[in-house]
C-alpha cells in the first residue's frame, strides 16, 4: 500500500514539474484538436433541420423499447468453433497402429516409429554417443530375431515404396517385412528399456 501511494505521488510530481515547460505542446497538440472536434458538431449540428434531430431521437427511444419488450430477440450469432486438442506421439502412434491393417503406408510408419525408438535404445545404451540411423542396429546383448531386425530395418533404412500396392485385389496378400507382428517388436523393445534401468 506505502508502495502504491509512493508511485502515485511521484507520478504527480513528474506531472505539476512538467505541466509549466509543457503547456504549449499541450495545448497545440490536445486542446487546439479537441476544440475544432467540438465546433464541427456544433455546425452539423446546426446545419440539419430540428425536426431531423427529432427522428432521430424517436427512432433511438422506439429501438431501445423494442429491444427491452423483446429482449430473447438477438442477432444470429456464429457458433463458437472448437479446435481440436493436439494429437501427442502416444496417440498418434496408436492411430497408426490401428490404420496399419489397411494398407503399406501405414505398417512403414508404425515400423519407422519403432525403428526410431530402437535407435534411441542403443544410442542410450552407448552412453550417448552419437549414431548415425544408417548403422546396422545391432550391439552387446541385442538379440532381435532376423524378422524383428528386418522389420526395424525396413521401417527405419527402408521405405514404403519398397512395397508397392497389390493390383489384383482377389490375390492373397503378399508377405513383407512390415507385416512382423507389432506387440512382439514392443515387447522386444520393451525388455531392451528395462535393460536401461
Amino acid at each position: 500500500m506505502m508502495r502504491r501511494a509512493l508511485v502515485v505521488t511521484g507520478i504527480l510530481l513528474l506531472a505539476v514539474l512538467l505541466a509549466f515547460p509543457l503547456r504549449d505542446v499541450v495545448h497545440e497538440v490536445v486542446v487546439i484538436p479537441v476544440a475544432f472536434l467540438l465546433w464541427t458538431l456544433g455546425l452539423l449540428y446546426h446545419a440539419l433541420p430540428q425536426y431531423v434531430w427529432w427522428l432521430l431521437v424517436l427512432l433511438a427511444v422506439v429501438y431501445l423499447f423494442i429491444k427491452s419488450l423483446v429482449p430473447f430477440w438477438r442477432p444470429r450469432e456464429r457458433p463458437a468453433q472448437t479446435r481440436k486438442p493436439p494429437v501427442g506421439q502416444v496417440e498418434n502412434l496408436a492411430t497408426w497402429i490401428h490404420r496399419s491393417q489397411r494398407g503399406t503406408y501405414n505398417k512403414w510408419l508404425v515400423a519407422n516409429r519403432l525403428g526410431k525408438l530402437a535407435h534411441q535404445i542403443l544410442v542410450q545404451r552407448d552412453s550417448g554417443r552419437p549414431r548415425s540411423l544408417f548403422e546396422p542396429l545391432d550391439g552387446p546383448d541385442w538379440d532381435a530375431s532376423p524378422e524383428l531386425a528386418e522389420y526395424i530395418h525396413s521401417g527405419l533404412q527402408g521405405s514404403f515404396a519398397n512395397y508397392p500396392r497389390q493390383k489384383n485385389p482377389i490375390a492373397p496378400p503378399v508377405k513383407t517385412p512390415l507385416d512382423y507382428d507389432i506387440a512382439e517388436a514392443v515387447k522386444f523393445l520393451e525388455s531392451k528399456i528395462d535393460n536401461l534401468k
